[in-house]
């Protein structure tokens, strides 16, 4: 197997150093220069977001060239196709020193084959933009996960050749739950690499008629329930028991599951016609939220406090969801936490994340 250094050497003498999603020469890796260190109480800390999104133009041949699957109509959405001193630029003003970029899988329901050239193409530019800025971009590679053995090897080459920091997933892929046994493998492997595993919710289209009507329902309320419904079925099901070592990074706060998570505690032994009298987990269940990590995207501190009192400050990492305008003042939002101490405060602006994805800090 070719090693990191050959992979991006052989990238830059194809040309594929200038793909289309805007990059500059590589000299000017550096970025813009103009950033300003963020300190607490005179301590500094690279500022790192673990939940900034990116799409790469070169995959629209793949889609029959529909924009819309790349860029759905919501705000921001062209500024996931990077030109990178438009994007330094709003780093700048977020005072964000780096993104860890992920593209939301839109290909689950793809032909196999076609979603395996989308996924390539997407771990090759993901490669190739955080090699030509390391000081501003990590990212997370990829999968076709409709096929667990294939995903197994991208994400082997994207840990081991392209240097990407694990894998960004959804909340399920074509209806099978990712505590489904076919999944173990992909699990496996990830624990094996120490990779880590973004999920980033996609939905919960079955219930599309009930969101129906104001409110931008499926995504409001549809995304953080893809979410508690991801992280309850790899609890409930004991895919956390079989995998210990497993790294997940929950999008939005973890979704509803860390609001209520102690209702968990009780179901079994209230309703247990409704639980399998063969899963023995080793642990309650709002204790695997322990080793779960959870990015800061809930809006106010009241919201942190009660993640903070449920799952540790120790769990919690920086997350906008940048270029979409969710928390566009994302490290002011950590300021403003009464609750976390201010040694707590630099662990969940980046020194968290940097220990987790093995990111220079």
């Amino acid at each position: 197997m070719s090693s990191r250094r050959d992979f991006l050497r052989g990238a830059a003498a194809s040309g594929v150093m200038f793909c289309g999603c805007g990059l500059l020469d590589a000299a000017h890796a550096q970025g813009s220069g103009r950033r300003t260190a963020v300190a607490v109480n005179g301590k500094t800390v690279k500022v790192i977001d673990t939940h900034a999104h990116c799409v790469f133009a070169e995959t629209l041949p793949l889609v029959d060239n529909n924009r819309a699957i790349l860029l759905p109509r919501v705000r921001g959405a062209e500024e996931a196709l990077i030109e990178v001193q438009q994007r330094f630029a709003a780093m700048d003003k977020q005072k964000v020193d780096m993104e860890v970029l992920s593209v939301n899988p839109f290909w689950y329901r793809r032909p196999r084959d076609n979603a395996a050239q989308i996924v390539k193409v997407n771990n090759e530019k993901m490669a190739e933009l955080c090699a030509a800025y390391p000081d501003r971009f990590a990212g997370f590679a990829s999968l076709t996960l409709q096929d667990p053995q294939l995903a197994v090897q991208e994400l082997e080459v994207a840990m081991k050749k392209q240097g990407l920091k694990g894998a960004a997933i959804g909340g399920s892929v074509a209806d099978k739950e990712f505590s489904d046994p076919a999944f173990h493998p992909v699990w496996q492997k990830a624990e094996e690499l120490g990779a880590v595993l973004f999920i980033h919710p996609q939905g919960t289209p079955e219930l599309a008629k009930r969101f129906a009507g104001n409110g931008w329902l499926g995504n409001t309320i549809g995304n953080p329930l893809d979410t508690t419904i991801a992280l309850s079925q790899l609890i409930f099901n004991g895919t956390l028991d079989r995998f210990p070592g497993l790294k997940i990074l929950a999008a939005h706060g973890g979704g509803f599951l860390p609001s209520y998570a102690d209702r968990s505690d009780h179901s079994c032994t209230v309703g247990p016609a409704g639980c399998d009298p063969n899963i023995t987990l080793k642990k309650r269940p709002t204790e695997y939220l322990k080793q779960i990590w959870f990015d800061s995207l809930i809006f106010s501190p009241e919201a942190i406090r009660h993640l903070q009192a449920q799952v540790g400050a120790s769990q919690i990492v920086l997350g906008s969801d940048y270029p979409y305008p969710w928390q566009m003042a994302p490290v002011d939002h950590i300021f403003a936490c009464e609750s976390l101490t201010d040694d707590q405060k630099l662990d969940v602006l980046g020194r968290t994340a940097a220990k987790l994805l093995n990111i220079a800090a």
